[in-house]
């Protein structure tokens, strides 16, 4: 399947997102280019981050980050601000294909998703073992590199802006681990449904990229903006996650790159589910609970 054709974004974002793009692409390409010298198999996994990575996506967490950034004083041209998008975006795909492994998702992007991808590469070739084995451990493997790109574009980042950085990544994991756990409890508590709305997108969506712009900027006035930024963020990151679980359930496949209706399938303790379940009686509170 090819990746979901470009679509227009505000100027406000074109910019920052070509930038980051470029960045991302020089990065990945040459780093192929190495692991592939030392041996041509290793072309793969790295083929599949670039894809994915460069497949689209919104590029909103270094949109966030650079004019927080740049309203804090730091410089539209300054190189800092790509770095840190770039980051933004590498956690991002990190999370996205660990997530995909969890939930059994077969599409990302638009494109197969990385342990569909490997584990089809593995059937076709013949190899021994089994093949959706290998595809889960491959993809966890990719997600990793990932993870490690990410933490070199942040590596002289001053002290503050690294706190930001490193409580951000505890907080997906968290949020990750909160998901999963009310999938398994088959949970409609609404209250733990926001929270899981919160650490696992909202939090690293908006709120966090905001205050990783303000603390490359200005580290020293970063404890004067902080909470201001969370009230913006918070509420927004939210809002933000709440439309992704509404076109979970209700858009359209061509137009998200991903299945719609899995989170209904999978049993995922969105907010919608919690609203609904709590609202519903008879045969369709007993539809839902059976999910």
């Amino acid at each position: 399947m090819h990746p979901l054709p470009p679509v227009a974004i505000p100027p406000a974002l074109a910019d920052i997102a070509a930038r980051v793009d470029e960045r991302l692409a020089a990065c990945l390409d040459a780093d192929a280019a190495r692991w592939r010298a030392l041996d041509p198999t290793l072309g793969a996994p790295l083929a599949s981050l670039r894809s994915l990575v460069l497949a689209g996506g919104k590029r909103l967490r270094p949109a966030f980050c650079y004019w927080a950034f740049v309203g804090m004083g730091g410089s539209a041209e300054d190189p800092v601000a790509v770095e840190a998008g770039a980051a933004l975006e590498l956690l991002h795909t990190f999370a996205l294909i660990h997530d995909d492994v969890m939930d059994g998702s077969p599409l990302r992007r638009g494109v197969t998703a990385v342990h569909v991808e490997h584990g089809r590469r593995h059937t076709l070739a013949g190899w021994r073992g089994d093949a959706e084995r290998f595809g889960h451990g491959v993809a966890i493997l990719v997600g990793d590199l990932a993870f490690v790109y990410s933490d070199r574009f942040l590596a002289t980042a001053p002290p503050v802006a690294r706190r930001v950085y490193d409580e951000m990544r505890l907080e997906v994991n968290v949020g990750q681990y909160l998901d999963l756990l009310g999938t398994a409890e088959r949970t409609g508590d609404p209250e733990l449904a926001r929270r899981i709305c919160r650490y696992k997108s909202g939090k690293y969506t908006i709120e966090r990229p905001l205050h990783l712009g303000a603390a490359l900027a200005a580290p020293d006035r970063f404890d004067r903006v902080d909470a201001a930024l969370s009230a913006f963020g918070l509420p927004l990151g939210e809002a933000f996650q709440l439309q992704d679980d509404l076109l979970g359930v209700f858009g359209d496949t061509a137009a998200t790159g991903k299945p719609v209706g899995e989170d209904l399938r999978e049993g995922k303790p969105t907010l919608l589910y919690a609203l609904a379940r709590s609202a519903a009686t008879g045969a369709d509170r007993r539809l839902l609970e059976q999910r």
